[in-house]
């Protein structure tokens, strides 16, 4: 990993995810780590990834991630939770660049929020049948409920944060994440509730007003820009998250879809104007 030593180059981050939900990470990355610089591709053309074998999925994130990599990034951050789940090893074996993805982030912050050594999940339905974060929760102690929530993703893209049908729709997934113990069920009464979706964040205020008192929400973006941070710090790279003497990082986008409308949802998601979109064709691309 390059340290602060680099001189006047800042460290490059890749973020890589099958859309729009990756650009909540960046949004907390550019947050913690301001002083980077960054690219960001969203395969938009072949989303959602959750209806994809494990096989398309991994082809897919790693011509993704190797797209990113020949463009020069240090570090790339798996900012799906689908490509998470399903192909995380597979393309850490494809890079030769530290990797970072948004389960095991998310897992160890519901572990440590816990008191209870209990959480409730909510994510897509791909990530809740791959029970990565199941998996990821138990190794630390944790039992878990997790619950798909199909309906929530497309309530986001349709920009219904606070409408009355999200709020409704929320409060029956919750219910089936808090409620739904079979009776005299053992386990503990949950008091985390873990975003296991990256579009979920813009649901926060909503959740948050919904969600049963004394719950703590952990947003596993959040969770992963701190443990980018964190991995930073620890190769001796700390001047790159206060802020080296450098140029002004750059921020630049890939979409494998339509640039207008990765702007138009894009600039939802990440809270700021989103410029610098660049058009792929990700399979010519893999040609060359």
């Amino acid at each position: 990993m390059p340290s602060s030593s680099r001189g006047a180059k800042n460290l490059t981050i890749g973020v890589f995810d099958s859309g729009f939900g990756g650009l909540t990470v960046l949004k907390e990355l550019l947050r913690l780590v301001p002083h980077a610089d960054y690219l960001y591709f969203g395969d938009s053309a072949r989303l959602p990834y959750g209806s994809k074998s494990a096989e398309t999925v991994a082809r897919y994130a790693i011509s993704s991630a190797q797209f990113l990599q020949h463009r020069g990034i240090d570090l790339l951050v798996v900012a799906c939770n689908t490509a998470t789940a399903l192909a995380f090893d597979r393309i850490k074996a494809a890079l030769p660049i530290p990797v970072i993805g948004v389960i095991e982030p998310g897992a160890k912050r519901a572990a440590e929020a816990s008191r209870s050594r209990s959480a409730a999940v909510i994510a897509t339905e791909a990530t809740v049948a791959s029970h990565a974060y199941q998996r990821a929760l138990a190794e630390r102690g944790i039992q878990s409920r997790e619950v798909a929530c199909p309906l929530l993703v497309p309530l986001v893209e349709e920009g219904w944060l606070e409408h009355p049908v999200t709020e409704q729709v929320a409060k029956i997934y919750l219910a089936q994440a808090f409620d739904g113990a079979a009776p005299k069920s053992p386990q503990p009464a949950a008091d985390v509730l873990l975003l296991g979706c990256t579009h979920y964040p813009l649901l926060r205020p909503l959740l948050e007003r919904i969600t049963p008192e004394g719950v703590t929400l952990v947003d596993s973006a959040e969770s992963t820009a701190q443990a980018v941070a964190e991995y930073l710090r620890e190769c001796s790279a700390d001047a790159l998250v206060r802020g080296p003497s450098s140029p002004k990082p750059s921020l630049h986008f890939f979409a494998t879809d339509s640039v207008e409308k990765f702007r138009r949802l894009g600039e939802r998601f990440i809270g700021r104007a989103v410029e610098n979109v660049e058009h792929v064709d990700i399979d010519q691309a893999a040609e060359v």
